[in-house]
């Protein structure tokens, strides 16, 4: 994309918006580890996360206290510690969200364009990073609740000043949806501008799947979910929150009213409508796909240390402890995910993608590193690296590290593999440096029935079952 104008556009041939890419594509060639500053982006998008958090929050509470620990728990979290490290778009997409609600209360309670201008950049910017931007879409008109509504008189009819006052404060969101969409439509510069919608099908359901059959596989999903923040929450931040939505729904049992703060009741749905909707409608369900909701989540979930200063003691003896109890889990999680990320408490779906499965990347930089040293021994001499798959983790994890080196050829050759793939075969008879890399998975026979050479194996992380898959890079003799 760097090198080549006319491929600005290339993630659009996978339905991908392009932001995160462009974002990094002029920089990526600037360092020796091209995964440095591909993560290093979504590091520095966490940060303006915590920033964001922690404006969003005091605007809201006018509460230091609550934008201290809203902030802290996005701070050390394993789930936003976890994947603000990953070269990854959902990082940017989490950013985009906060500021986007942010610059939408001051544009309501203000009522300056101004804001309402800033909150158009940043919702224009979440629809070019990633698709589940559209819940931001859909739910930053609720920001009118916070509007102060006009009382109403005595003889007045019910409803008519309310009406009246909303009507007002529509405009407010004119310059928000058209900058937003005027980003977006940027898109339409690339060809593949119609994959996006091509492939959002591909991971959820249509709406007529709500009649058909609304439990499945909505059951599954809401499991996964609490799984996702129960462990890389961890634990005793869902406490928190549930305690938050106790003691923040107010009933008044006299006259059965409950009495809510409109800033909660919006942090509130801006966390459960998007993750009903998402686990109704997904096929497909992973913890990065809600991060987008977590920055919400912390935010609520500080709200039960108002009650810290109040006349229970005991209350605030209990917060702190569970306070210490997190702290304690955070840092035992993000221990281990610095120096032994096998040893990470993960849910199972992630940790088979991550380390187990063949989508794990153990053992390419090694092998990368490798190759790179053959060549330059002899640059003049054409080598051949053909892998499993035909792009995603293998092949193209190679070319992440060797694309500057046109003279390493990566060519992925299929999947499932009962002999060598003719292509290398061919590849070696023409005198090239011809090297295979495949998951010990992918291979169905044993390598030494066939003409290869083991240069070296590379073990991930352990499975349930106490196996081990392998990710063998061999030579083709």
């Amino acid at each position: 994309m760097n090198a080549v104008p006319s491929l600005r556009f290339l993630p659009l041939s996978d339905g991908k918006q392009p932001l995160y890419m462009w974002s990094v594509m002029f920089l990526v060639n600037r360092f020796e580890d091209p995964l440095f500053i591909s993560r290093a982006m979504s590091v520095f998008c966490g940060m303006l996360t915590l920033i964001g958090i922690f404006l969003l929050s005091y605007t809201l509470y006018k509460s230091r206290l609550i934008s201290f620990l809203s902030s802290f728990f996005w701070a050390v979290s394993p789930y936003s510690v976890f994947f603000d490290r990953m070269a990854m778009a959902d990082s940017m997409l989490a950013m985009f969200g906060v500021w986007a609600l942010f610059f939408t209360v001051l544009a309501v309670r203000f009522h300056r364009f101004d804001f309402a201008m800033l909150a158009g950049f940043a919702l224009g910017g979440a629809l070019l990073t990633k698709s589940p931007a559209v819940y931001f879409v859909i739910l930053l008109p609720l920001v009118l609740i916070l509007s102060p509504w006009p009382e109403r008189k005595e003889k007045e009819k019910a409803g008519m000043r309310e009406f009246i006052h909303l009507i007002k404060k529509l405009p407010i969101y004119i310059p928000i949806y058209l900058i937003s969409f005027f980003m977006y439509n940027i898109l339409r510069l690339g060809e593949n501008f119609h994959m996006i919608s091509s492939r959002n099908m591909d991971y959820v359901y249509p709406i007529s799947h709500l009649w058909i059959s609304p439990f499945n596989p909505l059951k599954i999903n809401l499991t996964n979910t609490f799984d996702f923040f129960w462990i890389l929450g961890p634990s005793v931040l869902v406490t928190f929150f549930l305690f938050s939505v106790i003691y923040n729904s107010k009933i008044d049992f006299v006259k059965m009213k409950k009495k809510v703060n409109p800033a909660t009741a919006l942090l509130f749905l801006w966390i459960a409508v998007p993750v009903l909707l998402t686990c109704l409608y997904a096929k497909t369900l992973t913890a990065r796909y809600l991060l987008f909701v977590f920055p919400a989540f912390c935010i609520f979930s500080s709200l039960v240390f108002e009650n810290l200063h109040s006349k229970n003691k005991l209350l605030g003896k209990v917060l702190i402890f569970g306070l210490l109890i997190y702290s304690y889990q955070a840092i035992y999680s993000n221990t281990r995910l610095l120096s032994h990320p096998e040893k990470m408490p993960l849910p199972r779906i992630e940790r088979s993608g991550y380390l187990e499965e063949w989508t794990a990347g153990t053992g390419i930089k090694e092998v990368s590193l490798f190759l790179r040293s053959e060549y330059l021994k002899d640059p003049d001499l054409e080598m051949v690296v053909g892998t499993e798959g035909y792009f995603g983790t293998l092949p193209d994890g190679l070319q992440v590290y060797l694309n500057d080196l046109p003279g390493i050829v990566v060519i992925g050759t299929g999947l499932d593999f009962n002999q060598i793939p003719e292509s290398l075969i061919e590849s070696k008879k023409a005198g090239n440096r011809t090297y295979f890399v495949v998951n010990s998975t992918r291979l169905n026979t044993d390598y030494h029935d066939l003409n290869l050479k083991l240069l070296n194996s590379f073990e991930k992380a352990r499975k349930p079952d106490g196996t081990k898959e392998l990710l063998y890079f061999f030579e083709v003799m």
